[in-house]
C-alpha cells in the first residue's frame, strides 16, 4: 500500500526570530511533526528540534556547492549546531533514515 505525502512549510516567528517547521501529513488526517529549526538567518549557532526520534536518523549540512560540512546521528530532540567556522552563505539540510533515503531537506542561510 502506497501512502502519500505532503508536505506543509510553516513559518512562525519565535523569540523574533524566524522559526521554521515542516509537517508531513500522511494519507489519514495524521500529521507527525518531523523537524524544526531556528533562527534562520543563524549566525553563530542553529537548532534543529525533532518531534519523533523513534527512529533512526541522520542529519546532514551541506554547503551551496554540495560539500557535506556537518553530519550528525540523531539521538535526542533538539541538536545545536555551530556555525561559527561555516562561511556565511545558503547551507542545505537533509533529514535521512536508516536506509539513507531522504525524509525532509531544507535551506537555512548564515550571515555575519
Amino acid at each position: 500500500m502506497k501512502k502519500l505525502y505532503f508536505f506543509v512549510i510553516l513559518i512562525c516567528l519565535s523569540l523574533g526570530s524566524k522559526a521554521v517547521g515542516v509537517e508531513l501529513i500522511n494519507g489519514g488526517n495524521e500529521v507527525i511533526k518531523v523537524v524544526r529549526f531556528y533562527p534562520n538567518p543563524a549566525t553563530s549557532y542553529i537548532n534543529f528540534e525533532f518531534k519523533n526520534t523513534d527512529q533512526s536518523y541522520t542529519l546532514y549540512i551541506y554547503n551551496f556547492l554540495g560539500k557535506r560540512v556537518y553530519s550528525q546521528v540523531v539521538n535526542s530532540a533538539r541538536i545545536t549546531v555551530p556555525v561559527e567556522n561555516l562561511y556565511r552563505g545558503l547551507y542545505i539540510y537533509q533529514l535521512k533514515d536508516a536506509s539513507g533515503s531522504i525524509e525532509e531537506s531544507g535551506k537555512f542561510q548564515i550571515v555575519r
